[in-house]
């Protein structure tokens, strides 16, 4: 079975090789992060930039925009706009072996990870916390004594 999308320039056949303005402007985008031009934790183009850039509607450029948070090279950040997103790349993995790799590597699974690490730290607060409380409640029975 074909797929269709519908978009703004009507109905297209899934793969027919012609891309939507919105995935122009999301592809430009991945090759600015990629080449360099943007970097990680940079902002991206304001929606009026790209709008006018792209001469793309406010719609438009949303789509684009949702697609690379989707995608995980962007992330959103309330009140300030949208950032290229961290990727952590481990150690032993090389762009070079995966040359049609387009997608970065990290995106949700980055985020679980930091989510992770900062929970374990949590934990090891709260048992440094607990064993100073304990050391205070069975000092301080004696000291108040």
């Amino acid at each position: 079975m074909t797929g269709v999308v519908v978009g703004r320039r009507g109905r297209r056949l899934v793969g027919s090789g012609v891309p939507l303005t919105f995935e122009v402007i999301a592809e430009t985008l991945r090759e600015r992060i990629q080449s360099g031009g943007i970097q990680p934790g940079d902002p991206l183009p304001t929606q009026a930039m790209l709008m006018r850039e792209f001469g793309a509607s406010s719609l438009t450029v949303q789509k684009a925009m949702a697609l690379l948070k989707q995608e995980g090279w962007a992330v959103s950040r309330p009140g300030k706009g949208a950032f290229v997103a961290h990727h952590d790349h481990p150690d032993d993995a090389d762009d070079l072996d995966h040359p049609d790799t387009t997608a970065p590597l990290g995106g949700t699974a980055a985020r679980v990870d930091m989510l992770e690490r900062a929970l374990a730290d949590a934990v090891h607060q709260l048992a440094d916390l607990r064993a100073r409380v304990e050391a205070l409640e069975t000092g301080g029975g004696k000291r108040g004594r």
